[in-house]
């Protein structure tokens, strides 16, 4: 994935990109287990964890381009009559990464965990008021959400890591 998007520049992001990866699928699956938080359902920590990396592909894009990391804010070929509402909505669209990378984390992992606690009490009150057929039902049901789950881990951790790479190929090469 790092060397399809960067080629050989790529290498030097491996490891960060694996190591984000493997990080939040333990956790997301370290989730799964009963009466365990998932660290990355709270939206304060997946949002830090996006402050982090577009602080760094800035930084990065500042010591790689230099002052010329700033034309990100400035499409080629625009007209110079909408360049300073075209800065505004691309200085926009820039820290809105750092919500929208976090938020889509917290809210896929939280619907998981919200959707197993709902069906885990359909199981639990079928099971206590007798009704061990419907019962039976639903925890197969129950197993099937948790083998999607453990999907929707993987998933996520993979977009997250794909979108951070796509971020830090933004800031390398510009638009």
């Amino acid at each position: 994935m790092v060397i399809d998007s960067f080629g050989g520049k790529g290498e030097r992001y491996y490891p960060f990109i694996v190591s984000l990866f493997v990080f939040l699928l333990i956790i997301n699956i370290w989730g799964l287990c009963p009466y365990i938080f998932t660290p990355t359902a709270h939206v304060g920590l997946t949002v830090g964890f996006s402050f982090t990396i577009i602080v760094a592909v800035t930084v990065r894009g500042v010591l790689k381009l230099g002052w010329g990391f700033l034309s990100m804010f400035m499409p080629m070929g625009a007209p110079m009559g909408l360049s300073f509402g075209l800065v505004i909505i691309e200085s926009v669209s820039y820290l809105i990464r750092i919500i929208s990378l976090g938020v889509r984390l917290a809210a896929n992992i939280t619907a998981g965990h919200l959707l197993l606690a709902i069906i885990s009490g359909f199981v639990w009150e079928m099971v206590m008021n007798e009704w061990l057929f419907l019962g039976l039902g639903c925890s197969l049901i129950l197993i099937m959400v948790v083998v999607l789950e453990v999907g929707v881990a993987l998933i996520q951790a993979y977009v997250f890591c794909l979108l951070t790479i796509i971020y830090f190929k933004d800031a390398y090469e510009l638009h």
